[in-house]
């Protein structure tokens, strides 16, 4: 038994190859086009600052929850012998601050 082919099975072949080759090409073009390129760096960027965005988001609330947690009672009720210290030092840097702003001017 003969593997020859007919020239209409090799021609078929030819054209077969031709086409997925062509479709590779596009493949390949569209890749490396710099519109693709740029899009792909913009997409890894969002997505990058959106989970830093969400981790920061995540740590300033663990921070929020922990300072809440010690200016206040279970019940919600500010402890008075915590928060006025914390309001009289606040007070005192903006104080200062200001203090040593107009006196840089002056």
């Amino acid at each position: 038994m003969s593997d020859a082919r007919t020239p209409a099975q090799i021609e078929a072949d030819i054209v077969r190859r031709r086409e997925k080759l062509a479709v590779t090409l596009d493949e390949i073009g569209i890749r490396v086009h710099p519109k693709t390129i740029i899009g792909d760096a913009k997409a890894k960027v969002n997505s990058t600052v959106d989970q830093t965005a969400g981790r920061a988001f995540v740590a300033v609330n663990r921070v929020v929850s922990d300072v809440k947690a010690h200016l206040t009672h279970a019940d919600g009720a500010p402890r008075l012998d915590r928060v006025v210290p914390a309001a009289l030092a606040v007070v005192a840097v903006v104080g200062l601050i200001a203090f040593a702003g107009r006196k840089g001017k002056g």
